[in-house]
């Protein structure tokens, strides 16, 4: 029996089983997640799959398999579940300015 994580005819990773992976073997201690361009990422899934990361990790986003959080440079991607809280800067100023 293949494992759920590989495709059926040729034992690749699925995206998913990549972008998943690849998140988890990537990140750090300061961070569960990883950058798409600043790890390598997107380039070793070009090299993999000969395709677009970006239409893929937007796939698996809306899918509620992962979480891309725009960046400088660039996505964090993480695991669905892993992401850091929501901040509103909104919130934050007014709570600092004692108005919230």
């Amino acid at each position: 029996m293949k494992s759920a994580k590989q495709n059926k005819g040729n034992g690749r990773l699925t995206e998913e089983a990549f972008v998943l992976q690849a998140i988890e073997a990537g990140r750090n201690a300061q961070s569960k997640g990883i950058h798409s361009v600043y790890s390598g990422f997107n380039q070793a899934f070009r090299d993999y799959f000969g395709t677009d990361p970006v239409a893929a990790t937007t796939r698996l986003a809306k899918a509620g398999k992962i979480v891309v959080s725009l960046r400088r440079g660039g996505a964090m991607l993480y695991k669905a579940g892993e992401e850091p809280p929501a901040r509103s800067a909104g919130t934050e100023l007014l709570a600092k300015m004692g108005v919230s």
